[in-house]
């Protein structure tokens, strides 16, 4: 194309590349600020185009009208300019309106991948006016607007007449059927100035059938990312606060900071108010929220609970995090509330842990360093009266501190780490398991005040000696400071255990130790195995003070083939397994072409000399039953398999060292394909007197999803205690999901120690680029 006209309609071709999204404003018919956040400037026609960039222009013929002025590029009309390009029947400019006109399946598609189809587009040479004719759009995320017609006025209102939105695809088999929901309105009006979207005789429609309409609203443009309006509901259930609907209301303040204001309706319990006020600045973020409600039926709750005895109830909790540098982070998360099970009962986001852990904290994190101190107050939020439970018996900590550090380069050819702990307890009253005199009378921390300084430092070295031996030098010191100050006088278990008698105590540890690790490989056919049989033996002072100081850090112990193989058994500092040992035992590994692959652990662990400290009682009788308070230990194995990340199991036991009777058991088997997803497990624990279990423990438990259809699956669970022959917990939940809609329902039981039975009701709908309504409850989220 050359000449005159050519040039012409060149120059307005390129005027009109620049504003071909004149049209695609109808994106932000999603009339919600998820939907137009996720739209974007050129969707909106603020797409600009260098001025230099070269059009290019290629149709059948060129005509020219003289007389009535108009330049036109006829059949097969195809524009790239700016990576937009269009395709029409026919392109005209007439020089005496000013007017650029595409007619017949006009089709635009613009840098990002939106589409724009239109059976004509008609606007001025400025673009401050125009007009679209049967306009469709789809984005590149699969949503879809159409309109019979849209008007461009003044350059900044743009008006689009039958209106419709959704994000969801056309049935393949049947494309004339309505989609799964869509969003319809008479006129829906883009104010770009205000950058404001006005939708009129709006409505909603599920299935082509009308479930909510409008006579107006008004939301943010695709430009703005966060606007002052309503946010979706949300919906819950459960016995005692009967059903609910909350509808939060968000508040714009700034750009950086914004205040959420939710109220939710219950049927038993009547009105409960949340406020949350979000801060971010550069290097972090902090929020505070706070909630309310004053109980018109407490009578609802269980006689005897926390909920029950409370009328007016509230909460105030706030977190942050900041990043002081790439290597330093500070922050916190701290609740205070009227009584102790407020914010569970309510579920309020962030703050319905059953454990809440109110800290402050800095962590500090470098190559081969470790820094963590805390400042944490522990909260139970149980439904025990107050002076009953154990809230009440939860400890200040102050501090806690921890820092490792590992060597940067090898000493005497070995790694050298060193490591510091500390920690500070206090208790207004002490935390006790039972009366003293029953079997399982236990301490679980002390009133008053006790602190511990700790520096721990250990030196290996791996040494391959011919045949493939590796031996492990090990050389482990460590020493502390303890400092106890109470009112409570011992006994302490029902093992008789009593503290020294010093307010300040100090003890060390020096550990000398061997390892020798002998792996064989076998090659097989079609398989690999390796076998790695290990012996440990370490020479060490027996423990001092043994189960006479303060035990606050190493409380839980389950002997496994986890912790067989480690230098130091207990769980924390508080404890220093003493005496000589030895650990024998054997790994295997082995792997198939098939896809299978097998893994195992066996072994023992035997008191050479010395005194044993899991022989040693202390406030919790820690090690007691645990197999290892006997000079040869119970033997511990584990074998597990799995097949291509679709089938896997394991078991883990304990057996006696004589017998060979379980002591523990613990299986797990698991199955996920396409359709299905399943798993199951076991659990034994013989009976523990020593901790107030008289009778073994079983229990039994399954989940499971099956995907009957493309779209639809069934879920459920169910826990099931052997011991007492009851079902304790139980769900089963309905589930479908497609590509722009997900709908879920869940009914799930739970029953105490009492058979008391509690319900719950969950469910959720989730529209694409709308939003979510529904359930917020943390168990159908995870569920």
């Amino acid at each position: 194309m050359n000449g005159v006209g050519g040039r012409v309609l060149s120059k307005h071709l390129k005027s009109l590349a620049s504003s071909l999204a004149i049209g695609a404003v109808v994106a932000s018919m999603a009339g919600s600020p998820q939907a137009l956040a996720q739209t974007n400037d050129s969707i909106a026609g603020l797409t600009e185009v260098q001025s230099d960039a070269p059009l290019l222009l290629q149709a059948d013929e060129l005509v020219y009208d003289n007389d009535r002025r108009t330049v036109a590029a006829v059949g097969g009309v195809q524009v790239d300019y700016g990576g937009t390009r269009m395709v029409a029947d026919r392109l005209v400019y007439n020089q005496k309106t000013n007017r650029l006109i595409a007619i017949g399946n006009v089709e635009i598609v613009q840098p990002d991948g939106t589409k724009a189809f239109a059976d004509e587009f008609d606007v001025t040479d400025d673009f401050r006016d125009g007009f679209v004719n049967a306009l469709r759009i789809v984005t590149p995320e699969k949503a879809r607007f159409a309109a019979e017609s849209a008007v461009r006025e003044n350059g900044e209102t743009t008006t689009f007449n039958n209106g419709i939105y959704t994000a969801c695809e056309p049935c393949r088999e049947h494309p004339e059927k309505p989609p799964i929901w869509q969003i319809k309105a008479q006129r829906i009006i883009w104010n770009g100035k205000e950058k404001t979207i006005r939708f009129e005789r709006a409505s909603f429609e599920f299935l082509g059938m009308p479930l909510a309409r409008f006579p107006v609203f008004t939301t943010a443009d695709p430009t703005v990312k966060r606007k002052t309006g309503f946010l979706m509901p949300k919906a819950r259930f459960s016995d005692q606060l009967g059903f609910g609907l909350s509808i939060p209301y968000f508040i714009a303040l700034a750009p950086n900071y914004d205040v959420t204001l939710t109220g939710t309706g219950l049927t038993e319990q009547g009105f409960l108010g949340e406020a949350e006020f979000r801060h971010r600045l550069s290097n972090g973020i902090y929020t505070l929220k706070m909630a309310g409600i004053h109980q018109m039926t407490p009578d609802a709750f269980p006689v005897g609970e926390q909920d029950r005895t409370h009328v007016d109830r509230g909460m105030i909790g706030t977190t942050g995090h900041f990043d002081i540098n790439p290597r330093w982070t500070f922050g916190w998360n701290v609740l205070a509330q009227t009584d102790k099970n407020f914010s569970r009962t309510y579920e309020i986001v962030g703050f319905s842990d059953y454990v809440q852990r109110n800290e402050f904290y800095l962590t500090g994190l470098n190559d081969r360093n470790f820094f963590d101190l805390r400042a944490m107050k522990y909260d139970v939020q149980e439904v025990a009266a107050d002076g009953t439970g154990r809230d009440e018996a939860q400890p200040w900590v102050l501090p806690s501190l921890d820092y490792e550090t590992i060597a940067s380069e090898p000493v005497a050819g070995g790694e050298l780490a060193f490591n510091v702990n500390m920690r500070g307890i206090s208790r207004d009253m002490a935390d006790m398991r039972g009366v003293f005199g029953d079997t399982n009378f236990a301490t679980r921390g002390l009133d008053g005040e006790n602190a511990r300084f700790t520096a721990e430092t250990e030196w290996k070295r791996t040494l391959i000696a011919p045949g493939g031996l590796a031996v492990t030098p090990i050389l482990a010191a460590q020493g502390d400071v303890n400092y106890i100050n109470t009112a409570t006088t011992g006994p302490f278990s029902s093992t008789g255990a009593a503290l020294a008698t010093d307010t300040t105590a100090t003890r060390g540890m020096v550990t000398a130790g061997v390892e020798m690790r002998w792996p064989f490989l076998f090659a097989a056919a079609h398989s690999t195995h390796v076998f790695e049989p290990i012996a440990q033996v370490f020479a060490r002072l027996n423990e001092p003070a043994a189960g006479l100081l303060p035990n606050e850090d190493a409380q839980s112990f389950v002997f496994d083939t986890t912790n067989l193989f480690e230098r130091d058994k207990f769980s924390g500092y508080d404890r220093i397994e003493g005496g000589h040992r030895a650990n024998l035992g054997i790994r295997y590994t082995g792997s198939f072409d098939n896809g299978w692959s097998l893994f195992g652990a066996f072994g023992q662990s035997y008191h050479l000399g010395g005194t044993n400290s899991f022989a040693s009682a202390d406030m919790l009788n820690v090690g007691a039953d645990s197999g290892l308070e006997t000079d040869v230990s119970d033997f511990v194995g584990m074998f597990g398999a799995s097949y291509q990340n679709a089938v896997s199991g394991a078991v883990r036991a304990r057996f006696d060292e004589k017998t060979f009777e379980v002591r523990r058991a613990e299986t797990e088997i698991g199955y996920r394909s396409d359709d299905l997803s399943a798993s199951g497990g076991y659990a034994f624990i013989q009976a523990q007197p020593t901790y107030g279990f008289s009778t073994d423990r079983h229990e039994v438990n399954g989940r499971a999803s099956l995907r009957f259809t493309e779209s639809w699956r069934i879920t459920g669970n169910a826990t099931y205690d052997i011991t007492n022959k009851r079902l304790a917990r139980n769900g089963i939940g309905l589930a479908y999901d497609d590509d722009c809609f997900a709908f879920g329902l869940l009914f799930q039981q739970s029953r105490s120690s009492t058979d008391a039975l509690s319900n719950s009701i969950g469910f959720r709908l989730a529209f694409r680029t709308l939003g979510d309504f529904g359930s917020s409850s943390a168990e159908f989220d995870g569920y």
